[in-house]
């Protein structure tokens, strides 16, 4: 049975992969700092890119889903007992719309991951393209952190909303 409890835990979970991405895009964006400023060579300089410009996208998700999990977990968790209406008026649409999102999500990240590892498979053993063989390495490992958080959430979100569709249709 859904219950109160599963609403903490989900916006818990939430918030604790908003703070894991706030952590790793801020390790990202440090390394991307550091070779860029202080490594010479191209293949740094190529890592650097991928780490900047995916260590801020994490930055910008995590904060937001980090920022937004509190308000959402009391707003929920305060409508299950005084408003129950509210959870099927308007979380059940919003959590669907988040799930329809993910699947966008994964296509262009699915998209970014291919594009990494061809650039990989292509720029591996040409020396003179070694910026344009960090830029793919970096971005396949950014990629896939993306992917792996994303999918979890997913997984997370899938499981919230069949709890939620139980409890608005007992109502």
């Amino acid at each position: 049975m859904f219950s109160k409890q599963d609403i903490e835990k989900y916006f818990l979970e939430e918030k604790q992969l908003g703070l894991l991405f706030i952590i790793i895009g801020s390790v990202a964006v440090v390394l991307a700092i550091i070779f860029y400023f202080f490594m010479k060579a191209p293949f740094y300089k190529g890592a650097a890119v991928s780490l900047l410009l995916m260590g801020l996208v994490q930055l910008v998700l995590g904060f937001t889903v980090y920022n937004r999990s509190d308000e959402d977990r009391a707003r929920n968790v305060y409508a299950y007992d005084m408003n129950p209406g509210q959870l099927k008026n308007e979380e059940l649409p919003r959590i669907k719309k988040v799930l329809s999102n993910f699947t966008i999500i994964k296509w262009v990240e699915m998209a970014l991951l291919v594009t990494g590892l061809v650039l990989i498979l292509y720029y591996r053993s040409n020396a003179e393209k070694t910026f344009w063989y960090g830029l793919a390495l970096a971005l396949t490992v950014q990629v896939l952190i993306l992917f792996i958080g994303d999918a979890s959430a997913e997984r997370r979100a899938k499981l919230y909303t069949t709890g939620l569709e139980t409890f608005v249709n007992k109502k």
